[in-house]
């Protein structure tokens, strides 16, 4: 590891924890407007996820076009200003959607300059400590954030402002000039055409279905755990429900320093035990009511979750990287992932609204897991011990 992926590390741990306190800040915000309905909050999440989805085919290219660290310095300017739109009373739907859209520019960049700076050999170690200051950066961002934003909305959204800022300058103390590659031609074409070289093996494709059914369940499942901890825990306040998000935080958070023993690179097809496992804790969770052995459930479809999503992360980046440039790969890889959490999160909107029970769609979500994730692991091939070289 060298100076530069610190900075990477210390910048993406600043805006995820903005991320996440704005999050439970604007849960906080909704939830004190008694006119509005339970699909209001799930409603709210997936405008974050429309920026991710329309500007696909612009902000991988946008990546790889320039320096990234200038990148992830505008990208953090966006998010910041879509904060400061809450902080003066704009509309949450189109002020989270603002935010969504400098996390979707800042997304492919943070990713794609990793393969730019570390050895591909300890690639995965590299995602591991990314994805492992993530969680803690979730962890504080979603407990500091649901707290200030109880005391007070103002200040909470003051200090996410704040840190998007002070991430956007650690990006600028960046030393990586490499720019990846040209932005000639037409975008959708390039994106349609760089889809298809991405998706041409079964690996390829089956790490990028895999991390979008991780992020849909996850996307899900946190929404959820808004509507279901009242019901089922009897909790009310922010507080208390974003601490339960903290279980499934710290045990990704496990998971994640657990992969480069259980599931390295080369042993890919491991991961898809680890969906299914996840799958099937989410329909034990279904079945509980008590606050601890909920808790437990949680933390270990966490774990679960980490074992499956930080490896095929790490495989996609790598693939990408050596054929379509790692910026590309990850502007598709999120298209996918966000186009399912958008799906998903705008099913549960619907389903909310028409008055389905949390319980029921808890259960309905572990059983979807374990589907989808059969249906993603079909032709997989199997694992040869050694990396991709984009012939399987």
């Amino acid at each position: 590891m060298n100076t530069n992926f610190y900075r990477v590390l210390a910048a993406q741990f600043l805006t995820a924890f903005a991320d996440n306190a704005v999050l439970f800040t604007a849960i906080t915000l909704v939830m004190q407007q008694a006119s509005v309905g339970s699909w209001y909050i799930p409603a709210l999440q997936a405008a974050f996820l429309v920026a991710f989805v329309t500007c696909a085919p612009w902000v991988g290219r946008y990546a790889d076009s320039r320096p990234k660290p200038k990148v992830l310095f505008s990208a953090n300017l966006i998010k910041a200003i879509g904060g400061a739109l809450l902080l003066f009373q704009v509309e949450p739907l189109f002020a989270y959607a603002v935010i969504g859209l400098g996390a979707a520019a800042y997304s492919p960049a943070k990713y794609g300059i990793l393969p730019e700076l570390i050895d591909a050999q300890i690639l995965v170690k590299a995602n591991g400590w990314i994805e492992g200051s993530t969680i803690v950066a979730i962890l504080a961002g979603t407990l500091v954030g649901a707290a200030l934003a109880e005391y007070s909305v103002t200040l909470a959204l003051s200090a996410v402002v704040a840190l998007y800022l002070g991430s956007a300058s650690i990006a600028l103390t960046i030393r990586h000039a490499r720019v990846a590659g040209g932005a000639s031609g037409r975008a959708l074409g390039d994106f349609v055409r760089q889809m298809r070289g991405l998706l041409a093996t079964p690996r390829a494709r089956f790490s990028t279905l895999g991390v979008s059914l991780f992020w849909a369940a996850a996307t899900v499942l946190r929404v959820l755990l808004v509507a279901w901890a009242p019901a089922v825990l009897f909790l009310h306040a922010t507080t208390d429900i974003a601490l339960l998000t903290l279980f499934v935080a710290v045990g990704i958070a496990v998971g994640a320093v657990l992969v480069p023993r259980l599931i390295p690179m080369a042993y890919l097809r491991r991961a898809r035990l680890a969906a299914y496992a996840m799958g099937f804790v989410i329909m034990l969770l279904a079945s509980l009511d008590s606050l601890w052995p909920a808790r437990a459930a949680l933390f270990l479809a966490g774990v679960c979750g980490g074992l499956f999503v930080v490896p095929i992360n790490a495989a996609l980046q790598e693939i990408g990287h050596r054929t379509i440039g790692s910026g590309g790969a990850v502007a598709i890889q999120n298209f996918f992932e966000n186009l399912a959490m958008l799906i998903a999160s705008g099913v549960y909107s619907l389903a909310a609204g028409l008055g389905a029970g949390p319980v029921a769609t808890m259960a309905s979500l572990g059983m979807l897991v374990v589907v989808a994730t059969l249906l993603v692991s079909l032709r997989l091939p199997p694992d040869t011990g050694a990396l991709d070289n984009g012939a399987n």
